[in-house]
């Protein structure tokens, strides 16, 4: 008798988001309410399913968030909770006291961070270059704002994706670059 090996049955496997494209100082903790501590670059405006990336990258290095506070404009969906890896993020909203290209996320285990929010719609090459500027750990501070409006003065007339000259000096030697 011939013995019939079968194929082990098939297994539904979740579907995972791509990792976030992230950029962070080297150098961490809290500078000020204003100061960047990087830059992050999300695929889409729906929030809730964009967190979920975010926090798998920076629950294991800043410990869990557990709140977050945006500017409505940018972001069509905020619900007052999102559900996230396992816990829940509480979402504040703030049209006046928030910078709208800012994201400020708070963590029990090491306080609160500030990163630049890059459109989706931005361009590779855009996006490279405010990572870059965002999570520079030299050079003067500066808010989400001006590092937007600054690029938008450097680079008119560059194509869709601003590729010309805008932050070229800013590249740091070594960034914190995760998912690009």
């Amino acid at each position: 008798m011939s013995a019939t090996i079968s194929p082990p049955p098939l297994r539904a496997v979740p579907f995972r988001a791509p990792t976030a494209r992230l950029a962070l100082k080297s150098e961490g903790g809290f500078r000020g309410s204003a100061e960047l501590d990087g830059a992050w670059w999300p695929r889409s405006r729906d929030l809730p399913s964009e967190l979920s990336a975010l926090a798998d990258v920076l629950d294991p290095l800043w410990g869990r968030i557990t709140r977050m506070a945006v500017n409505p404009h940018p972001w069509p969906n905020l619900p007052p909770t999102i559900f996230v890896n396992g816990h829940v993020v509480r979402v504040g909203w703030f049209t006046a006291a928030l910078d709208p290209h800012a994201i400020f996320l708070l963590s029990f285990t090491t306080g609160p961070w500030n990163l630049l929010v890059i459109p989706p719609e931005t361009g590779a090459a855009s996006a490279a270059r405010l990572m870059a500027a965002a999570s520079a750990d030299a050079g003067p501070p500066m808010t989400a704002t001006a590092l937007m409006t600054a690029a938008r003065c450097a680079s008119p007339g560059t194509g869709k994706d601003g590729s010309g000259g805008a932050f070229a000096s800013h590249v740091p030697d070594q960034q914190h670059a995760i998912g690009m």
